[in-house]
């Protein structure tokens, strides 16, 4: 037997209990990982309460890092006693977890367990914004939101490494503080962030808007943008975008609004190994820092998915089974 994180029924964070269960067994493919650590996302709320469809019983996660104790037939790349990472997983708060070992990612020295947790989900997230969604270079400016939050701390330092000059918005001086930290040059409140934006950039707008909070926020950074310019919707913190007028994208000058996902940009061996390489290499030269914002046991995952909806975090929240 294993514990794990399981959700009876669909419903707010207290649905999250800690229970024993038979501990997984490797199919064909596959790894068998002891848990280190599990990362807490945002997904995870949205199908704990039901707005995303998955099957009850439910134990959330897909992110984590451990070390791998038993190998499926057909794993023959990977051993018992490596170490290693994901962000494409399941069943990831509990003690031991599945993963596809072709969707396994190696840890390199020098990166501890934590870390490497916390690097897979919001660092390829990060990376594919920056990268595919749109590309951003050296002399564009670009407005952020949740700039103290896992994803915008490292989007900001993954930007600012291309010459962009980034603006973003925060709730909170503490967060204003590792936003500037992070490389941010303007850090500004969401209250009248379009009027803001303009201002800072003479009229004329941004080249870009990467915008993870969703519904409270995607008219302004609509409202941002410069003739031409792109808005990557890639999260809904505070509710999904409901439908709109597609016309709006022509009164604003021509406008494009794109809706990425993870999955969609880890399509072969290739670009994952792409992505993961360029991530880890760099928390490994110590070009990108990673925050932690919170460690929980794992059997608080509930206090997690209350504070992580709260808007009460920075960095990234894990599980520690």
């Amino acid at each position: 037997m294993a514990k794990a994180i399981v959700a009876e029924a669909p419903g707010g964070p207290e649905v999250l209990q800690l229970q024993d269960v038979d501990k997984p067994k490797p199919g064909p493919g596959q790894l068998l990982v002891k848990m280190a650590a599990a990362g807490v996302n945002f997904i995870e709320t949205y199908e704990r309460s039901g707005i995303y469809n998955v099957t009850f019983p439910y134990t959330p996660g897909s992110e984590g890092a451990g070390t791998v104790e038993a190998v499926g037939d057909g794993a023959a790349d990977w051993a018992a006693g490596d170490r290693v990472a994901f962000c494409e997983g399941a069943r990831t708060y509990a003690e031991y977890s599945l993963v596809d070992a072709d969707k396994a990612l190696a840890v390199p020295d020098g990166i501890s367990d934590e870390t490497a947790a916390a690097i897979p989900l919001q660092g390829l997230t990060a990376h594919y914004l920056v990268n595919s969604s749109f590309k951003a270079a050296s002399g564009q400016t670009v407005l952020t939101h949740a700039g103290a939050g896992g994803v915008g701390l490292i989007l900001t330092q993954l930007l600012k490494a291309k010459g962009v000059r980034v603006i973003t918005t925060v709730s909170s001086g503490e967060k204003e503080e590792l936003a500037r930290a992070a490389g941010a040059d303007e850090v500004l409140r969401y209250d009248g962030f379009p009027e803001k934006v303009r201002q800072l950039t003479g009229g004329t707008g941004v080249d870009a808007v990467y915008d993870g909070v969703g519904k409270d926020t995607f008219d302004g950074s609509l409202a941002c943008l410069r003739t031409r310019g792109t808005l990557v919707l890639f999260g809904g913190a505070s509710g999904q975008v409901p439908p709109f007028d597609l016309q709006r994208l022509n009164a604003g000058g021509s406008l494009f609004v794109t809706r990425p996902k993870l999955k969609d940009h880890l399509l072969n061996a290739d670009e994952r190994g792409w992505r993961a390489r360029e991530i880890f290499g760099a928390v490994t030269a110590g070009d990108l820092d990673i925050r932690i914002g919170a460690s929980y046991p794992l059997a608080d995952a509930a206090r997690a998915h209350e504070d992580l909806q709260g808007r009460k975090t920075t960095g990234k929240l894990l599980l520690i089974p």
